[in-house]
């Protein structure tokens, strides 16, 4: 089958991969990924002071009363948080890119709206999962086009994932948690709008391609030297959005570029030069709350300074991006379907709460930075406590995932691999 475009203009001819999950239809989806990134960077964002928190106050109360989710049987009920300081306890956020042109920028005609409207799907889905202790967090990805799932919560379907969002947020909401073994008491769907404000808030972000990436089914079009590139506004955007431009063209290798770019964000995010400038904050928290929809559970201000306060002392080598592991559908290749045994693996060391730590590759569009490695020094977090005299508490025991689930930490530099025609 060959690639489809996003319009109906004509497209140069490109050499076709043998296998390929997750394919664009024409209703540009993944523009939503960026506001994911956004969201997620803007919540460890809140955490730095007042002004910040007045964002998300002012972005917060004008949002409305928030969309209430169902939960599975069982499900524990939210604590109330606290009016000053860290949330206690897990953390367990889940955020849904929804691809619907309804109401965003630049879609108004039938035609523009025929692709997607109204809820739309979810075509980037992010778990964030913060551990008790406060002393690590772990972001799972989950593929767009993942098919056996436990949709709704209940019996195995063969939908594919990113039609739960189309079913209300609580579908999404209780199929991941049926995925994962975890309860998860807040969710956000994110839509197009915003992105733009995103990078340029932080001035650009910088990442790392180890070879040109051009893309000419994005909008802008991408044709991007190899190398160091700071990327702003739409190309940033179109750059989230590649898929036919990176790694081997799937939507899984799609997944790892946005890993590259999210680690260069937070990393960026966490720096000093950031952190301590109170307009870049507000402009980062107003930039993503301004274009999420919040689950009731969030609206009250103060539980997403509480959350990004459990967030603010995490150590970078202990933020962890990883996909849900999957392996190709024997019954059809453009999908795939839960690598069991790892999936296990994942959903055993989530709810176990303790530190992950990744044995495996890094994702299909990611290679190493091997420039960075070789005079790399250990990044502290930019909010990490002093040292003292006192004996400190012994480090939690990490659990190692098995080699089959690729991800990378927020410390590690790595570099965007464009499109190769390889298995």
């Amino acid at each position: 089958m060959g690639r489809r475009s996003s319009g109906s203009r004509a497209l140069p001819s490109r050499p076709v991969a043998p296998v390929r999950h997750g394919r664009l239809r024409n209703s540009h989806p993944v523009a939503a990924i960026a506001k994911l990134l956004a969201a997620l960077v803007a919540i460890i964002a809140v955490s730095s002071g007042a002004v910040t928190a007045f964002a998300v106050y002012d972005t917060v109360s004008a949002s409305g009363p928030g969309i209430h989710v169902a939960h599975l049987p069982g499900a524990p009920s939210v604590k109330p948080a606290p009016a000053v300081g860290p949330i206690d306890g897990e953390v367990n956020l889940l955020l849904a890119g929804s691809d619907t042109r309804t109401g965003q920028v630049g879609y108004q005609t039938k035609a523009e709206l025929a692709g997607s409207s109204g809820a739309g799907n979810n075509d980037v889905t992010m778990l964030l999962h913060v551990s008790a202790d406060h002393s690590s967090a772990t972001v799972v990805s989950f593929p767009r086009d993942l098919v056996s799932i436990p949709l709704c919560g209940k019996g195995i379907s063969s939908a594919m994932f990113n039609s739960t969002l189309s079913r209300g947020l609580s579908c999404t909401v209780q199929t991941v948690e049926k995925m994962t073994g975890l309860s998860i008491p807040y969710a956000a769907i994110i839509t197009f709008n915003g992105v733009t404000g995103m990078s340029n808030a932080v001035g650009g972000v910088t990442v790392c391609l180890a070879t040109p990436v051009k893309d000419p089914y994005t909008d802008p079009q991408l044709n991007l030297a190899a190398g160091q590139q700071t990327l702003v506004g739409d190309t940033a955007l179109s750059f989230l959005r590649s898929r036919h431009g990176v790694g081997d063209g799937s939507d899984l290798g799609r997944i790892s570029n946005q890993q590259v770019f999210l680690s260069a964000l937070t990393r960026k995010i966490t720096s000093g030069g950031v952190l301590n400038n109170p307009l870049t904050l507000y402009k980062l928290a107003n930039s993503a709350l301004s274009n999420m929809k919040l689950s009731d559970t969030l609206t009250n201000p103060s539980t997403l300074v509480s959350i990004a306060l459990a967030l603010k002392g995490i150590n970078l080598s202990k933020i962890v991006f990883l996909q849900y592991p999957t392996v190709a559908d024997p019954a059809d290749p453009n999908r795939v379907v839960p690598l069991a045994s790892a999936a296990a693996a994942l959903t055993t060391a989530l709810r176990s709460d303790q530190p992950i730590s990744l044995t495996g590759k890094l994702g299909r569009a990611a290679i190493a930075d091997s420039a960075a490695v070789a005079t790399a020094t250990p990044i502290p977090s930019a909010s990490a406590a002093p040292p003292t005299a006192a004996s400190p508490a012994p480090a939690p025991t990490s659990i190692a995932l098995p080699s089959t689930i690729s991800g990378q930490s927020a410390d590690q530099t790595t570099c965007t691999q464009g499109f190769t025609n390889r298995k």
